[in-house]
């Protein structure tokens, strides 16, 4: 994200100033303050994936209700989930998958393999005819987004919640749910466990939170 971005910017003024390339460092006062506190309040727990899952209404799409789901339960990305195609099964070892858009090219780690239950290939359905036939047909990004929306509010659920914050649900369910943050980060692709570091931070607050949500102590 944008802060990631300018903390490598700062190492880099920071070594040019070290250099004598620059005389004084620009960035020495400013504050770049990142919403920390975003990771927590856009995760669905539990209980509200279940809610949301337990909401239907008409006229929804399905397409994107299943693809939601999906990202839930596997933490695939947004660009991934709407490329997926019946290729990308092997029904035989119930295994998905595939290339990440985000990393192709970039890393050796770009495959994903994510172990596919009953429940999932459920998801999916069964094999098509054509391999190159996508699995989700998914309107435009946009309206999977107002989709995504209209159904988390008949949900009851006030959190902001974009497509996003399904990979960050997931991540942060299955390492509260024990987890390693190894097999967590293998899960979502990431090449190292670096970038997975921030889930477990998320697990740490909502962990503290869980133990104010009691009765205050006086003793």
């Amino acid at each position: 994200g944008s802060l990631t971005h300018w903390k490598r910017w700062k190492k880099i003024v920071k070594a040019a100033v070290k250099k004598d390339i620059l005389r004084k460092n620009p960035c020495e006062d400013i504050i770049c303050k990142a919403d920390e506190e975003a990771l927590k309040k856009d995760i669905l727990s539990i209980e509200e994936m279940k809610q949301l899952i337990a909401t239907t209404y008409k006229g929804q799409n399905q397409e994107t209700r299943r693809a939601f789901i999906f990202t839930l339960y596997t933490g695939i990305r947004f660009c991934d989930i709407k490329d997926l195609t019946f290729a990308n099964v092997d029904y035989s070892n119930k295994v998905l998958t595939f290339n990440q858009k985000k990393t192709q090219g970039h890393s050796s780690k770009s495959y994903v393999n994510i172990p596919l239950n009953d429940g999932l290939l459920a998801l999916i359905g069964t094999a098509s005819t054509n391999p190159d036939e996508k699995i989700f047909k998914l309107p435009s990004q946009e309206m999977c987004l107002k989709a995504l929306r209209h159904w988390t509010a008949k949900a009851g659920i006030t959190k902001h919640i974009t497509w996003h914050c399904g990979r960050h649900s997931f991540a942060v369910n299955i390492l509260n749910n024990g987890a390693n943050i190894k097999t967590v980060a293998s899960l979502l692709g990431h090449s190292s466990i670096q970038h997975t570091e921030k889930y477990t931070r998320a697990v740490d607050s909502l962990k503290e939170a869980a133990i104010n949500s009691l009765p205050e102590l006086k003793i």
